[in-house]
């Protein structure tokens, strides 16, 4: 006795069976933990031709804290500070914004973590000139928003810090460092970092918010400890406005991007 086959139920259960699947779409296969060198090279390249193709030369990295907001503020000294501080962010992006960014020649593009806070008002500066500017997301456990203020197109998201750190870097012809916690912190130290090692070249560190830096970080007491030397106490500027943030630029760079 001939028995039956049934063709088209074991081809379906063939083309069904995880191993079937291309490699590129199976995301089981690409979570594993021996392709995360895959993973790190697509978050690296994913943005990095993206900005290509928008012209992104150079931009203004700009840092501080995701917590502040305007709605949160009730008349005190320190909520007025951190309004203050809000509004300097947004009023430094639109000066550098209309400043540098052309219409064929896109130069120090204001960047941030693309959240809220400062982040937001740094995003709607630019925004509010008509200018471009970028947002680099990071997925954390409690999933952060895009602001929406970030030119679409330039609107990312990572997974790995490690990467976003590296596209912050990249392309940064400046940093300006408004008051924050641990992550910007963080940040602010891996440019002081690698500006101090010769990483990366030397570019404008701008701290805004001189009386917060200087209790924040106690950096002449680093100084008299010969934890760092008088040379790295040139690496930063301390200022208090966004007229002041940007003379340190100009200064820097004589009036113009650089090429």
């Amino acid at each position: 006795m001939t028995t039956r086959i049934d063709r088209a139920a074991l081809q379906r259960e063939i083309v069904s069976n995880p191993s079937y699947r291309l490699a590129e779409e199976d995301m089981a296969l690409l979570g594993e933990n021996d392709l995360r060198p895959l993973r790190l090279h697509l978050e690296l390249v994913k943005a990095e031709r993206v900005m290509r193709e928008h012209r992104i030369g150079s931009s203004v990295v700009v840092f501080g804290s995701a917590r502040l907001s305007p709605l949160a503020h009730c008349g005190n000294e320190r909520s007025i500070r951190q309004d203050g501080y809000l509004k300097e962010a947004q009023r430094f992006a639109a000066l550098v914004s209309r400043r540098f960014q052309k219409e064929r020649r896109r130069d120090f593009v204001v960047v941030t973590g693309g959240g809220p806070g400062i982040m937001e008002a740094a995003n709607r500066g630019a925004w509010e000139v008509g200018a471009r500017s970028i947002g680099l997301n990071i997925t954390l456990p409690r999933e952060q928003e895009p602001n929406p203020f970030i030119t679409p197109d330039l609107a990312f998201r990572f997974h790995y810090f490690a990467i976003r750190k590296l596209h912050f870097a990249l392309r940064a012809k400046a940093m300006v460092a408004f008051p924050g916690g641990f992550g910007t912190l963080d940040e602010l130290f891996e440019f002081l970092t690698l500006v101090q090692t010769g990483k990366m070249p030397a570019i404008p560190i701008v701290l805004l918010g001189a009386s917060f830096w200087r209790v924040a970080i106690n950096f002449d007491f680093l100084l008299e400890e010969g934890m760092i030397s008088a040379s790295d106490m040139q690496l930063f500027r301390l200022v208090d406005t966004a007229e002041e943030a940007l003379a340190v630029l100009l200064e820097f760079y004589g009036g113009r991007p650089t090429e």
